[in-house]
């Protein structure tokens, strides 16, 4: 039976935590156009954010869980 593969786009942008949740870096953290803003605000998006409810189960059968 074959195995199967994983997403490899997925699994380089998703992380899984220590409790099973589905995490991904938050978007435009150090673009170009970000520069100019405050460092507040880049500060606010840098981070981790939890992946949607409705997304979940699709992210799951690319990651292979």
């Amino acid at each position: 039976m074959p195995k199967m593969k994983r997403n490899s786009g997925m699994k380089k942008r998703v992380r899984t935590t220590g409790t099973g949740k589905l995490v991904h870096k938050h978007g435009r953290r150090r673009t170009h156009l970000m520069q100019k803003q405050n460092t507040a605000r880049t500060r606010l998006e840098k981070g981790d954010q939890p992946i949607a409810k409705a997304d979940v189960p699709r992210v799951k059968r690319m990651l292979g869980l």
